[in-house]
């Protein structure tokens, strides 16, 4: 072997081990962006490091992590809900009303709900309408139906649904526990499982699984099909921790959810998403939202913009590391 061919096979080599480092760094990035935030969370406030402390810090880390999987399958497939958050409103006002008093009605309403989601999907397939146009209109129509329910706040959550979510494990406070559940449940369904890799490609490449033969129009609507059961999973669950319900009370998980699936490794086109980096980014989320801030002393009309700043300073770093990778 000539001196030239072995300086190729070294630079070859080389290049090949920065771009593993790259894309090890990429996929850390979720991670490394939680742990800054509890980083900073232990130092203005080390009490909050504690059984008690992330308890009451990720008390509404379940329900954004469940929203931010619905919003996921949906980018997953090319498209984006912005009727997430009024969703997940309709669905708490149906549970402290209907699922409390009558509970097969409540049951056969949030079935309902799901079948309107998965029809929402063949819609937007079959006439090729923008998902962002079709869940704007619909976001309209889950709100005005959860005033219907619930015209003012009120309601009572299940007594089942209460001891669910005000459970508390030894050792590991409960959201801890369903988060990690709910990222590997997900992670197995969608990355391990030959459907998954279906679903997933249908927002990568369509046009080669149209070619294998798999039905497009069925992909879309197991996708939002999926989104409508973790919609209904995140309503249920905020109830339960908030034991009432308000027709406005999810309004802003359409942005939560968006975030978080971006947070977490996301992107708008290819369908390339991550369960797990989904719910850190949620939680990532949920404690920025406030623990992190009111310990900074940042005035509440400011968090809002905080957390926009957190987020572009993610992606940038993401922008960052996939202009090296390339």
């Amino acid at each position: 072997m000539t001196a030239a061919s072995l300086d190729t096979t070294a630079r070859n080599s080389r290049e090949r081990s920065a771009l593993a480092r790259t894309r090890l760094l990429r996929g850390l990035l979720p991670a490394l962006s939680l742990a800054l935030v509890l980083i900073a969370i232990a130092w203005l406030n080390p009490r909050a490091i504690s059984y008690f402390g992330f308890s009451l810090m990720l008390n509404l880390a379940i329900p954004i992590a469940l929203a931010t999987i619905a919003q996921m399958f949906v980018i997953a497939g090319n498209e984006l809900d912005l009727s997430i958050g009024t969703f997940v409103g309709f669905v708490g006002c149906v549970t402290a009303t209907w699922l409390k008093d009558a509970p097969l009605i409540g049951v056969a309403i949030l079935l309902g709900s799901i079948g309107i989601y998965a029809l929402l999907g063949a819609l937007i397939h079959l006439r090729n309408l923008p998902s962002i146009v079709v869940t704007l209109g619909m976001s309209f129509v889950w709100q005005g139906l959860a005033i219907l329910v619930l015209p003012k706040p009120g309601g009572k959550a299940p007594d089942w649904l209460l001891a669910i979510m005000s459970f508390k494990p030894p050792f590991v406070p409960f959201p801890i526990i369903a988060a990690l559940l709910i990222g590997l449940i997900v992670h197995f369904g969608l990355m391990r499982t030959s459907y998954g890799v279906i679903l997933r490609g249908s927002g990568g490449n369509p046009a080669a699984l149209k070619r294998a033969g798999w039905s497009l129009l069925k992909t879309k609507i197991v996708l939002f099909a999926l989104a409508g059961l973790f919609g209904v999973l995140s309503g249920m669950a905020l109830i339960g921790i908030t034991t009432s319900a308000d027709a406005n009370i999810g309004n802003g998980y359409t942005l939560l959810a968006i975030a978080g699936v971006i947070l977490g490794g996301g992107e708008f086109v290819g369908g390339r998403v991550s369960p797990i980096g989904a719910v850190i980014g949620a939680l990532t989320l949920a404690l920025a939202a406030s623990p992190l801030l009111t310990f900074m002393h940042i005035p509440p009309d400011w968090q809002v913009a905080a957390n926009g700043a957190i987020l572009i300073i993610v992606l940038a770093a993401r922008v960052l590391i996939s202009r090296r990778e390339r």
